[in-house]
């Protein structure tokens, strides 16, 4: 009988061991869980803002080209850059299929709405794909795209537009401060790019290069 006891005891003892055990298991399977859940979110949010700024990149070019051959109508072209073109504000009207130039209310002079329909669904606020181009032109000598330009150009998500969202831009934001609260991704009221390139066609004159681009502030500055 002491024996048979012994052995209960025995095995008491081994079962409660293997539940300790188990616990213990769980705990180091939670915290490593918690430890390696940050780096998930952060390399899922990585991967999807990379995307969006390809998306971004790719509207830039089709605007580009599109500008270069005539297709798109020039944007207004300014003799001043100082201050910069402010972010649009307002309600933003695109036409519901394919890419064209979109209307704001209020309307401004200063810029150029363009969407870029990703999906072949039309322009949406409500696509996170749709790309919204806001364009602006800049020659201190001539507001005639003939003459050639520097072209100005930010790219917003089409979402972005959605009613009481506030957009931003340089200099209230940097390009480069593209990941926020540690998870990859930019706050949906900064442009997804900025960018410029010159803009001529072929009216435009070695002479309008010249005329543009010296420096006035240097009076050894000749073509």
């Amino acid at each position: 009988m002491i024996h048979h006891k012994q052995q209960q005891l025995s095995l008491s003892s081994q079962l409660g061991f293997t539940i300790i055990e188990s616990l213990i298991a769980i705990i180091v399977v939670a915290i490593l869980l918690a430890a390696i859940a940050p780096v998930i979110v952060l390399s899922v949010g990585t991967r999807v803002q990379a995307k969006r700024v390809e998306l971004a990149t790719d509207a830039a070019k089709t605007y580009i080209d599109g500008v270069r051959s005539a297709k798109i109508v020039a944007p207004p072209i300014s003799k001043k850059n100082d201050p910069p073109i402010p972010a649009p504000s307002g309600t933003l009207s695109c036409p519901t299929t394919g890419s064209a130039i979109c209307s704001i209310s209020p309307a401004s002079t200063l810029f150029q709405l363009y969407c870029v329909d990703a999906d072949t669904g039309g322009c949406t606020q409500d696509n996170s794909k749709d790309m919204i181009i806001q364009a602006f032109g800049y020659n201190a000598n001539s507001t005639n795209a003939d003459d050639g330009y520097r072209l100005g150009l930010r790219v917003y998500r089409a979402d972005a537009f959605q009613s009481g969202v506030t957009l931003k831009a340089s200099p209230d934001i940097k390009q480069q401060r593209s990941f926020t609260g540690g998870s990859g991704l930019s706050p949906i009221q900064a442009p997804l790019l900025e960018t410029s390139t010159e803009i001529s066609n072929k009216s435009t004159t070695f002479s309008d290069f010249c005329d543009r681009l010296k420096n006035k502030d240097n009076s050894q500055s000749q073509c």
